[in-house]
This record gives structure tokens, sequence and C-alpha cells, in this order.
């Protein structure tokens, strides 16, 4: 029972690095636009996250507010990366799927720079890994994990899901997704909700790559991590059916999955040879097929994704 608890109190944390990713990709997608550069942008908003930090090192700043910073600094970074995303397929037209790769090498580049530099003297960003891990940086259990960010992770989640579903803004953020031109029609500025969207969703999957360092891994080597985590995450808004409410219980069951490898021969008293680890990570990605093919083949319109999603949008040809 004990391991259990521990198994559960790991995967709970590190399926909060797939929530922020999946949620800020949810709102992307929400609006019609398929941002394949989630992974780099978490890589982005953990090395801003991580430098902010750093820059602090040796200052009298409260722990709260090293904290607040660094959150500011790595939701910064990953609304700089949207930003960007957003001029090349909203204003200049550009394929996403392309664009969408070339911000995860860019970003995957840029932040392998920008980490390896602070490698050497890397006591000076994770001294705030207490303060991160804040009410439990004591715990010697799994607890300590479950850091303010858990909570944070959360938070935005339901708030995401509650702008979606009850507000004028998620009526119409949806409406451009499902059809720009009728949006437009109707006075919706549909660029306007293409750019908010994409930049608040890439600066709240930027968070999932600070969470990840400095929480739930709490190394300098964790930024190398964070790429697959990314994909994984992008995975997730389909298990989840493009709802944030659903992804909370769907990055748990993901996290769960992740770690299967090297937990579940442990609860069941077995010892599984080191190759079957690798086939065991592949659990989340398996799920999200069956989940895609049983949604595709019950043909509901609720459970497909936004119907201009990946689509440019050509106002004069409304």
């Amino acid at each position: 029972m004990n391991q259990f608890l521990d198994y559960l109190l790991t995967s709970i944390p590190l399926g909060m690095t797939f929530l922020l990713g999946c949620t800020g990709e949810i709102l992307t997608e929400k609006a019609g636009h398929l941002n394949l550069g989630i992974p780099g942008i978490m890589w982005m908003g953990g090395a801003c996250g991580c430098l902010a930090i750093k820059l602090m090192h040796g200052s009298n700043l409260p722990p709260f507010l090293i904290v607040v910073i660094a959150i500011l600094a790595a939701f910064v970074g990953g609304v700089i990366m949207g930003a960007i995303y957003s001029f090349l397929t909203v204003t200049l037209k550009a394929n996403q799927n392309v664009t969408g790769l070339a911000m995860t090498t860019f970003g995957v580049g840029t932040t392998k720079f920008i980490m390896s530099g602070m490698a050497i003297n890397a006591m000076q960003y994770l001294y705030a890994l207490d303060y991160f891990r804040y009410p439990f940086a004591e715990s010697t259990s799994s607890l300590k994990y479950c850091g303010v960010m858990v909570y944070l992770a959360i938070a935005i989640a339901l708030a995401a899901s509650f702008i979606l579903t009850r507000t004028r803004v998620g009526l119409h953020l949806r409406a451009v997704g499902e059809n720009p031109a009728t949006a437009d029609a109707v006075g919706i500025n549909v660029s306007l909700y293409k750019y908010t969207a994409t930049c608040v969703g890439s600066g709240i999957a930027a968070l999932g790559g600070l969470f990840y360092i400095m929480d739930y891994a709490g190394s300098y080597e964790a930024y190398k991590s964070v790429e697959a985590l990314g994909w994984l995450a992008v995975a997730l808004v389909i298990f989840t059916l493009w709802r944030p409410h659903l992804s909370i219980i769907g990055s748990v069951l993901f996290g769960m999955l992740y770690l299967a490898g090297s937990r579940i021969p442990t609860l069941l008293g077995i010892k599984l040879d080191i190759s079957a680890t690798p086939l065991l990570q592949m659990l989340p990605y398996v799920v999200t097929i069956i989940v895609l093919i049983a949604t595709s083949i019950r043909k509901k319109r609720e459970n497909q994704p936004p119907a201009s999603l990946g689509l440019p949008y050509f106002r004069e040809e409304r």
C-alpha cells in the first residue's frame, strides 16, 4: 500500500508537467492553430525561469517573490515564442505544422545554449528548489514534489475550462476555431483571438518546463528530458478530447503510465529486463491512439478537434 501511495504521489506532480503543456495547447487549438512547438516552448520556459532565478541569486528578496518572478519569466518566455509562432502562422499564413516543428528546434537549441552556460554554477538557481516545493520541502517522501506549482497547474486548468465553456470570450474563441469566416462576419476579431489564445497558451505551456526542472526533477540536467514530456503533453490534448478539466485526471494517468516501467514491476514483485522499460514508457502514446480510434468510430462532433484546426484563414476568401 505504501509503495502504491508513493507511486501515486510521484505520478501526480509528473502529470502536472503534462497538464500545463496540455492546457496551453488546448487554448491554442481552440483558436484553430496546431502548435507542434510546445516541446520547444516548454524548454524555453524552463530556461527563462532558471535564468531569472540565477539573476536573483544573492538578493534579499523573499522566497515568495523569487517564485513569482521565476514563474512570470517562464510565462513571458513562452509568450514570446507564441508571438513568433502567431506572426508566422496568423499574419504570414505559414504552414502550421512546419512552423511548430521549427519552433521546437529553435527552443531546444536556444535552451541548450542557455542551460549549458549555467550548468557550471547550477546552485545559483537550484537554491530556490525548496521555495518551489513549499509547503512540503522538508518531506522525505514523494510528497515533496507536490509544491506550489502543482496547485497552480490545477487552478489554471480549471480556469481555462470555465473560460472556454462559461464565458463570452470562450464562446468567441471556440467560434474562431470552428469557423473563422462566420466569426469574422459577426464582428469577432479573428486575428486578435488567434494571437491571444496562442500567446497565452504558449505562456502556460512554458510553465511546464520550469515546473519539471525546479520542482519535480530538481536537477540542472532535468531540462534534457523536457522535450519528450512536451510531446506527451500534445498527445494528452487528444486523449482528453480538448477538455481542460478532463486533462487533470488524464495528466495523472499519463504520469502513472510514464512511470509504469520502473514502478509496476516493483509493485507486482517481478523483475523485467532493462530493455522493457522504454517499451512500457510507450503506454501513454498507445492509450492515446486507442482513444483516438474510439472517438473516431463514435463520430460525435463534441469529441472532435476544432473544424478549422491547422487551416490558415484568408479573410478575402470568406
